[in-house]
């Protein structure tokens, strides 16, 4: 476990690292292309709120996916299904 998060802290280091490298890639003179009030900005800015906002918990289920995938103790299954 512990080479998995290793592995997975250095693939973000990486990818955190080589951002400006993508940014600037492709030069977009944004005061030229973004002319949009200040209203369609905030609008903007709440829609990538709420991705986010719902990333979260999607982001904690995937964890404990994987968490569950890769443990080695073996759980007992239930048999039927039944009240008790």
């Amino acid at each position: 476990m512990k080479h998995l998060k290793t592995t997975c802290t250095a693939a973000i280091a990486t990818l955190f690292a080589s951002s400006p490298v993508w940014a600037a890639s492709g030069y977009v003179d944004t005061s030229r292309t973004y002319s949009s009030g200040l209203l369609i900005g905030l609008f903007l800015g709440f829609c990538a709120l709420i991705v986010v906002m719902q990333l979260i918990p999607s982001l904690i289920m995937l964890y404990g996916f994987i968490k569950g995938a890769l443990s080695k103790e073996a759980k007992p299954r239930r048999q039927g299904v039944g009240v008790r």
